[in-house]
């Protein structure tokens, strides 16, 4: 067995691009601790910090083949790290937008209550029926999530399923959810 630690980025590369395995944890353990400093310098979340690297590394493995002769790796993991965080940022900028206009929208109702209260019950019916359409292992994680206020490794831990999972079913719900009431918004505005 080849002591991996020797190897130069360039040589664990190309072994890595041929897809072995010990490349890539070798990568991993060379560039992981320092990759998440970096985001979390940045980010301030360790979760958020935390799933950067892990997209960042599932990425590396899935475009293995692709890697270039001249590629150096230090550069590209933390060129794309930083483009990772800048689109999250970014992402983060228009969900407060999109959270402190619907805010905007439920104080302009509150000025009428009577109104306000009408609307509200016909907004939550309409947004738990939503919900309740979701597939129903996405349903309940959003509902674990939401309601009861656990955290993901919680939920996780829960229902006997990877963080991860907790993690797309979280993103599919929010994505279809929005899809869904996007024009439940304008609709009540």
């Amino acid at each position: 067995m080849a002591a991996y630690i020797n190897y130069s980025d360039v040589d664990i590369l190309l072994l890595l691009k041929s897809g072995d395995h010990r490349a890539y944890t070798e990568i991993y353990d060379r560039y992981h601790a320092q990759l998440y400093v970096f985001a979390y310098r940045r980010l301030k979340n360790r979760e958020e910090a935390k799933d950067l690297i892990h997209e960042l590394f599932l990425k590396l493995w899935t475009d293995r083949e692709m890697i270039a002769e001249r590629f150096v790796l230090a550069a590209y993991l933390y060129t794309s790290l930083r483009n990772r965080i800048i689109n999250l940022i970014a992402h983060q900028k228009v969900s407060i937008r999109y959270i402190e206009s619907f805010d905007s929208y439920l104080v302009q109702l509150s000025n009428n209550n009577a109104d306000f209260l009408v609307r509200h019950k016909d907004m939550h019916e309409i947004i738990e029926k939503e919900i309740a359409n979701l597939n129903p292992r996405t349903r309940k994680v959003f509902e674990l999530s939401r309601k009861t206020n656990l955290s993901r490794k919680e939920i996780a831990a829960a229902l006997g399923i990877a963080e991860e999972t907790v993690k797309s079913h979280m993103h599919t719900a929010l994505q279809v959810l929005k899809v869904r009431l996007g024009n439940l918004y304008f609709f009540f505005l």
